[in-house]
């Protein structure tokens, strides 16, 4: 049993790197896609609506901040992984590392669409009359992308080095 502990706090480094940059990751996706790209929300679109200079102003700023925060964490993800990748006893796995991330951008998904979406409801994934079809999606395919990492990093391998 001493062993499989061991050999999980190997992987640990790893594991936390890719969370980190799957969190950074996430949110670019959340900011880029759906804020930018499609423009179906802004940081505060459900609180300040785009229907002044004054309002498109204030969430652009609350927008720089989330792309902030999405890129202090991709960072503080590279940092982790530069130090993972110095230790010569963690393991290498495609699985673990892309589970990982997979499992961080679902946490992303979670964290976000639980706490803005629900909680605080400063904004939705697509406002209007199937808001909540959306923002249950939204916490769906978190879900969905956290099960999906975990299987692929219990799922490591030995033939699976990157």
């Amino acid at each position: 049993m001493e062993a499989k502990s061991e050999k999980s706090n190997q992987r640990a480094p790893l594991i936390v790197a890719g969370i980190f940059l799957g969190l950074g990751l996430g949110g670019f996706f959340d900011g880029i896609v759906l804020h930018q790209i499609l423009q179906w929300h802004h940081m505060l679109s459900n609180v300040r609506p785009m229907t002044t200079i004054s309002n498109i102003d204030v969430n652009t700023v609350w927008d720089g901040l989330f792309h902030a925060f999405d890129w202090i964490m991709t960072v503080i993800g590279v940092v982790l992984l530069w130090r993972a990748g110095r230790r010569e006893d963690v393991p290498w796995s495609s699985n673990i590392y892309f589970g990982s991330i997979l499992m961080g951008a679902g946490l992303f998904n979670l964290v976000e669409g639980v706490i803005d979406h629900h909680i605080l409801g400063i904004h939705h994934v697509k406002p209007g009359p199937h808001q909540l079809a959306w923002d249950l999606g939204f916490l769906a395919v978190g879900a969905l992308l956290v099960v999906v990492g975990w299987v692929m990093v219990q799922k490591n391998g030995k033939n699976d080095e990157l």
